[in-house]
């Protein structure tokens, strides 16, 4: 965590890393392995830049008027911080004129960090340094747990559950287009995938994915979409390449969750990813301790006890350990069921089924950790 006394070097450096996360809207803490994040990633020339942001986008005129620089240093600096996935840059749509948005360390340069799929030492260095790092999150939410686990459930999600289509039980007059992952797709015309940033995160660490998922498989849309193909991050696909591959995430239990612009669920979604229990950072961290999970979803699942013969196959392949097998029963723990349909799509029997509750939040804690008593000399 962060020190008391910090050198003049660091001072820079602390900085930039509230900078990035104020931008990011999630209050994670500072600590040394964020710092070793930030000094890999950024030069001192654009440590400096990232300080002369006021608020999270600008554009290039506005950032020269915050700097001592000439536009062609400044141009050059933000641009390469483009390119190395640390900051994004899209027109705006009234003026047409290029606006560059700083990035959150998590969610935001973790990601972008390790769409392309590279493997060489730099990305094992930094797959190591942000697993540390969320290993900080997570001692920093334990050490305050009371009040951190207060203010964790006052946050507003930002994302959205997207259930199986084919088990949407309910009259077609009540389901939403943003409820329906091919309904979404449908909407845009630029569509670009993506390595799933968080199975090539665990491939670097030597912790491949259980199920051997595709790793290709985030898609985006829009004018995100457009960034991640100019600047090689993602490439296009049309609209039927993406629902059959969102058809393939669901035949291999994966769960679709939607994220949406400004982090606002009430906005146009800007991309899906297809996640598994074992790599999807959100799971697993979860699991791990070190994040608590919020989710915005519409739907919970029902189980018919007559067709029910206790296979045990949903609860397998629950991600969120929401089911389980006792005397012989299934029993649903509602409050951990996120509604995306992965067990009422998989259980042979169609002994479960998708019911619309209309938008809900589901939050699930992680456990508070006691810590030993002192030894009593």
């Amino acid at each position: 965590m962060r020190s008391k006394k910090l050198s003049d070097d660091n001072k820079l450096w602390y900085k930039v890393a509230r900078k990035l996360i104020k931008s990011g809207g999630v209050p994670f803490p500072v600590s040394e392995s964020l710092i070793k994040i930030i000094k890999l990633l950024f030069t001192e020339e654009q440590a400096k830049i990232i300080l002369l942001f006021k608020k999270r986008s600008m554009n290039l005129d506005q950032l020269i008027s915050n700097s001592k620089l000439d536009k062609q240093t400044v141009l050059k600096l933000v641009e390469q911080m483009v390119k190395n996935g640390v900051m994004i840059a899209t027109p705006s749509r009234s003026t047409g004129v290029m606006v560059y948005y700083l990035l959150g360390p998590v969610p935001g340069i973790f990601e972008m960090q390790f769409m392309k799929g590279e493997s060489g030492e730099k990305q094992t260095i930094l797959a190591q340094l942000f697993e540390a790092y969320f290993q900080d999150i997570g001692e920093g939410y334990q050490k305050n747990y009371d009040t951190t686990m207060k203010l964790f459930e006052q946050t507003t999600p930002i994302y959205r559950i997207v259930p199986v289509e084919e088990k949407m039980e309910t009259p077609e007059e009540l389901i939403l287009p943003l409820e329906i992952a091919s309904q979404i797709v449908k909407k845009f015309d630029v569509i670009s995938v993506s390595n799933c940033y968080c199975r090539h995160h665990r491939e670097l660490l030597n912790d491949p994915c259980k199920i051997a998922a595709p790793k290709k498989n985030c898609l985006f849309f829009g004018r995100v979409a457009q960034f991640y193909i100019d600047y090689h991050f993602a490439e296009e696909i049309s609209k039927d390449e993406a629902i059959k591959l969102l058809k393939e995430a669901e035949d291999l239990g994966l769960v679709h969750r939607t994220f949406h612009s400004y982090q606002d669920t009430n906005n146009d979604e800007f991309a899906i990813c297809n996640c598994c229990k074992c790599c999807c950072e959100v799971f697993h961290s979860l699991y791990e301790g070190n994040l608590p999970m919020k989710a915005l979803t519409s739907y919970e699942v029902s189980l018919n006890e007559e067709l029910c013969v206790g296979c045990q196959t949903c609860v397998k392949k629950c991600p969120m350990e929401a089911l389980d097998l006792i005397n012989e029963l299934l029993e649903i723990n509602k409050t951990r069921c996120i509604g995306c349909g992965i067990c009422a799509y998989h259980c042979p029997q169609e002994a479960l089924e998708l019911k619309r509750t209309g938008p809900r939040e589901v939050v699930v804690l992680i456990p508070r950790i006691e810590k030993p008593a002192e030894i009593m000399k």
